[in-house]
């Protein structure tokens, strides 16, 4: 997947997400506006309370993608469930999307209504959405290979050297200006500050001039994430300390609610 296929990929997404949230304000906007004492007389309540088609609807189905993007995530992660075919980094996106609409839904089911050990559970999942954000923040700053693996500071060196090296088979940039580019001693800063004089001597396409830039850029990014490299993996490590607590305490109030709404009656369409 190119850049820009994974920015339509992560926009459409977002989009979606978006698109879902104000549809359902528009559809129910009469009766979620409505004091909770007002809304029993609503011409609509059976449809958009909790245990009504619609609201409960919205509980069963956003449960289920928080429930399936969460199981298909850790399955693969931890289990390499079908590695050849999902690659964690793409897998990561989808597990945030699910993650993000299903509690949308949720917020619907209550119709803004919290109460009670739903309270708990929702607000357990608000620290998991807002989490989750920090989470992939920190996530996209650590350095990683195709198959979304984080990568050492020696392997990050190692990619390094091997795209300058590669610089030399070029036609783009002189004998004499690589020589002076591959210096070690200049820092990826100054590099590309260099790199870029000499392009604009050069003589090559401007789509060979953008390919040699581009690996200097990369070299500029490669540094920064070195330099932040064991920072952001001790930042990771703790986020789960705070991540997976949430987790546990939203998924044992689901399932005692989900409980109880059996066991009363509230069966949605089954």
């Amino acid at each position: 997947m190119t850049k820009t296929t994974h920015f339509i990929y992560i926009a459409t997404m977002s989009a979606i997400v978006i698109a879902v949230t104000v549809y359902l304000w528009v559809e129910g906007r009469s009766f979620y506006s409505l004091p909770l004492e007002e809304r029993f007389y609503h011409s609509e309540y059976d449809w958009f309370k909790p245990s009504g088609l619609f609201g409960q609807g919205l509980g069963v189905i956003g449960t289920f993608m928080i429930a399936f993007g969460v199981a298909i995530y850790i399955a693969r992660k931890n289990h390499g469930f079908m590695e050849k075919h999902l690659r964690i980094k793409y897998l990561l996106e989808f597990h945030i999307f699910l993650c993000t609409l299903g509690p949308v839904l949720i917020l619907f089911h209550t119709s803004f209504k919290f109460g009670g050990i739903v309270s708990i559970a929702f607000w357990s999942m608000v620290a998991i959405v807002a989490s989750g954000v920090v989470g992939r923040f920190i996530y996209v700053q650590i350095p990683r290979n195709i198959q979304g693996q984080a990568l050492g500071l020696e392997q990050i060196k190692n990619k390094q050297r091997s795209m300058l090296e590669g610089l030399k088979d070029g036609v783009v940039l002189t004998g004499n200006q690589l020589r002076e580019l591959l210096d070690p001693k200049l820092s990826s800063k100054k590099r590309l500050t260099i790199a870029k004089e000499f392009l604009k001597e050069s003589a090559a396409t401007r789509k060979e001039k953008i390919q040699v830039l581009d690996i200097f850029k990369e070299e500029r990014r490669l540094d920064s994430k070195i330099a932040n490299l064991s920072v952001m993996k001790t930042m990771f490590k703790y986020w789960h300390v705070i991540h997976k607590p949430f987790a546990l305490i939203m998924l044992f109030v689901v399932i005692v609610h989900v409980a109880v709404t059996v066991t009363m009656g509230y069966t949605w369409i089954f």
